[in-house]
């Protein structure tokens, strides 16, 4: 909308300046920046609104972590702030002609407002089930039923709708198509249902340490932003012979403010944590995530780009699936870890939790340089 007003006056008056404006890199600085200013400014003011109304944590009392239970009295839904912080500078600096913009800031405003019920009814209902799976799953699902349906029906994508990149090979790319293009979209949707749900129920998942979430996630969105950029530079792409996207450059902005958004949450959200994000940041965050990766046509590179990602979701796996087994042949279920998600399984050890959280981070950069030098390594 802003880069709209900037755009009108550029070319009406040709004020000294404002064609910097046209540029995509320009655009993202002032997104990171609006999203770092507007987290940092209504941050205190919403969490101070969510302790007057006592919205605060559910800290189960059997999860076995008795420092856990401290954080009882921490406000959560906390992820309004991130949406905030997120949304206001996209629809700021992000062109409003894009479908890339629209189809991105409906599954983060979606995801978002899922994860708001889910946390409404833990906090205020008191109910700690929150929203039930069945519905939630029936929210993710839509979300990703939508996404697909424009990303494969779109005119724009027409000529690269069911193609993906494969990492590391040079050339080579998945063609969902594999029973002809006329019914390619029954496999092409449901993959894209699949990682939306996937990726934010492994955020969520991720959530269970202060700033663990928010900081893979703004790690995350870096990469992405990267991969989006010089997607959608015909010059870049041809350089390192990579796909060509055609407007994808819109979605580094979009990037710019979830990595902007998510580090004026960490000032608030670093050990001691003055708030929680709850399901409404961490399924907005995740679903944004998966979402750019498939816009992008990089979802090959999620179980890189997002590794922490899938090991915490990994550790719950092997850890349900080991004890019902086991249970079922012995009588009596065993663990393969102290605790899931892996997180809790260091803290089990006897980790600190800031230590846990920086190691997770250098992690997460590693995995994130390596995603990036598949541009080359091909």
């Amino acid at each position: 909308m802003l880069y709209a007003l900037l755009d009108w006056l550029q070319q009406q008056y040709q004020p000294p300046g404002f064609g910097a404006f046209a540029f995509i890199t320009t655009r993202t600085a002032f997104a990171a920046l609006t999203a770092l200013i507007i987290s940092l400014l209504v941050g205190n003011r919403i969490i101070s609104w969510l302790e007057k109304m006592q919205l605060k944590e559910n800290i189960r009392d059997d999860v076995g972590l008795d420092h856990h239970m401290e954080k009882a009295q921490t406000p959560t839904m906390g992820g309004v702030i991130i949406l905030l912080a997120i949304l206001v500078p996209a629809l700021l600096w992000m062109r409003m002609d894009s479908i890339y913009t629209w189809m991105i800031i409906f599954t983060t405003l979606t995801l978002g407002m899922v994860g708001f019920v889910d946390d409404y009814i833990k906090v205020v209902k008191q109910d700690k089930s929150g929203l039930s799976g069945k519905l939630k799953i029936i929210g993710q699902v839509t979300v990703g039923l939508v996404l697909g349906a424009f990303l494969y029906w779109w005119p724009e994508f027409s000529e690269f709708n069911t193609l993906t990149t494969v990492p590391f090979l040079k050339d080579v790319n998945i063609d969902y198509a594999i029973f002809g293009d006329t019914w390619s979209w029954i496999i092409y949707i449901p993959v894209v249902i699949f990682i939306v749900t996937g990726v934010s129920n492994a955020t969520n998942l991720t959530d269970g340490l202060d700033g663990l979430a928010s900081g893979t996630s703004a790690i995350a969105g870096v990469v992405l932003g990267i991969f989006a950029y010089v997607s959608g530079r015909v010059d870049f792409s041809n350089f390192l012979d990579i796909m060509y996207l055609p407007g994808a450059g819109e979605l580094t902005i979009f990037c710019a403010s979830l990595v902007g958004a998510c580090m004026g949450f960490l000032w608030y959200n670093t050990h001691p944590a003055e708030v929680f994000m709850g399901d409404t940041g961490s399924l907005a965050l995740g679903g944004a995530i998966g979402a750019l990766a498939l816009m992008i046509h990089k979802e090959l590179l999620l179980p890189i780009i997002c590794g922490i990602f899938v090991v915490e979701t990994l550790s719950v796996i092997i850890q349900t699936t080991w004890f019902k087994y086991t249970k079922r042949k012995y009588g009596k279920g065993q663990r393969v870890f102290l605790m899931a998600p892996i997180h809790h399984h260091f803290e089990k050890k006897g980790w600190a939790e800031n230590k846990i959280v920086v190691r997770f981070w250098i992690i997460a950069v590693i995995l994130g340089i390596l995603s990036l030098m598949t541009l080359k390594l091909r």
